[in-house]
C-alpha cells in the first residue's frame, strides 16, 4: 500500500514522497522505516526503490522515498516566505548538496510525527553523500533525532570532487576560474559551459563540487585516508557498490577490502554486487535481499 506524504524541509521548502506501508493486522504498528535519498538528477520513482520497498514490506518494514530539492535536472521549488508563496530554481543543476541536510531532517521529523521510532537512512550516489553529511551534522549538533537513527545504508558512495577532477583533467582550473568570475559578477545561477560537467550545472553548484568541497570530500578512497566521517558512524553500517561501470577508481573487490580494513564499525556489512552497475539495474532483487538481511541483523 502506498501513500503520498507531503512535508517541509527545515527551511520551509515544500517536498513530497511515497510511503510504502506494510499491510498490518488489527492492532499491529510498524515502528521501522527506511528513509531513502536519491542521487543526482534522479527521483523517488526508480525501480530500485520499488523493489527494495516491496522486500522491506514483506519483512514488516515501511519504506519512504521522496523527491528532494535536487530531484530531476531543473525544477521550481516553493516555500512560504514573509506570508507569500515564493518559487526558486531547484533540481540537480541548481542545488547545494549541503541543503540535503534540511531535506533529510524535515523527512525525519515527518516520519517521527507519523509514529516511527526506528529510522534507517539510505542513500544512493550523491544521496549517500547527503546521508553521511547529515549523520555527522546530527552528531555534531547533538540533535535529539539522532537517537532515532538505527542504521545507515550507503549505495555507491563516490568521491564526487575527485570524479570531477578526473572528468575535467587539465581543464578544471580554467572552469573554476570562469565560475569564480561569474560569481563575482553575481551570476551564481548562470549555467556553466556544457563541457564543464556531466550535465547542465549552475555556477554555484559547480563551485560546491569543484572548489568548496571540504564538507563532502570524505569519500577519498586512498590507502592513507582514515575516512573519519564514515568511522564516525556508530550505528550499523551497510555499504555496496557494483563492479560494472561504477564511478570508482579502484576495482570493486579491491575497494571493498581496503574500506573494510579502515572502517572500525563492529556492525558493518561492506561488499559489492557482481555485475551491478552504478544504478543496480537488473540487480535490484539481489540488492534488496542483502539490505533486508542486514536490517534483520541490526534489529
Amino acid at each position: 500500500m502506498m501513500e503520498r506524504i507531503d512535508f517541509t524541509a527545515t527551511d520551509g521548502i515544500n517536498l513530497n514522497g511515497l510511503l510504502y506501508k506494510t499491510e498490518k493486522k488489527s492492532g499491529e504498528n510498524t515502528k521501522a522505516v527506511i528513509l531513502s535519498v536519491h542521487g543526482m538528477s534522479s527521483n523517488c520513482f526508480k525501480t530500485r526503490d520499488t523493489v527494495i520497498a516491496q522486500k522491506a514490506n514483506e519483512s514488516k518494514i515501511d519504506y519512504f522515498c521522496f523527491n528532494n530539492r535536487g530531484s530531476d535536472l531543473v525544477k521550481y521549488i516553493r516555500k512560504m516566505e514573509d506570508g507569500k508563496k515564493k518559487k526558486f530554481l531547484g533540481g540537480t543543476s541548481y542545488e547545494d548538496v549541503l541543503d540535503g541536510y534540511k531535506d533529510i531532517l524535515g523527512a525525519i521529523k515527518k516520519l517521527k510525527e507519523i509514529g516511527y521510532s526506528n529510522i534507517y537512512l539510505q542513500g544512493h550516489s550523491l544521496g549517500s553523500t547527503k546521508i553521511v553529511y547529515t549523520y555527522n551534522k546530527l552528531k555534531e549538533e547533538k540533535n535529539i533525532y539522532l537517537k532515532d537513527i538505527k542504521g545507515i545504508i550507503l549505495l555507491s558512495l563516490v568521491d564526487v570532487p575527485m570524479v570531477l577532477k578526473i572528468y575535467l583533467r587539465d581543464n578544471l582550473k580554467t572552469y573554476v576560474s570562469l565560475a569564480e568570475e561569474k560569481q563575482k559578477e553575481g551570476k551564481d545561477e548562470e549555467l556553466m559551459p556544457r563541457s564543464a560537467f556531466i550535465h547542465p550545472v549552475s555556477v554555484k553548484t559547480f563551485l560546491r563540487y569543484a572548489k568548496y568541497s571540504e564538507e563532502i570530500n570524505f569519500a577519498q578512497y586512498g590507502k592513507d585516508n582514515k575516512l573519519e566521517k564514515l568511522n564516525n558512524i556508530d550505528v550499523p553500517l551497510f555499504m555496496r557498490w557494483g563492479n560494472d561501470n561504477e564511478m570508482i577508481l579502484q576495482k570493486a573487490d579491491e575497494l571493498v577490502k581496503m574500506i573494510d580494513k579502515i572502517i572500525k564499525n563492529p556492525n558493518k556489512d561492506i561488499n559489492y554486487i557482481d555485475g551491478a552497475n552504478h544504478g543496480y539495474s537488473g540487480k535490484e532483487e539481489t540488492l534488496a535481499k542483502q539490505i533486508i538481511e542486514f536490517l534483520h541483523k541490526s534489529f
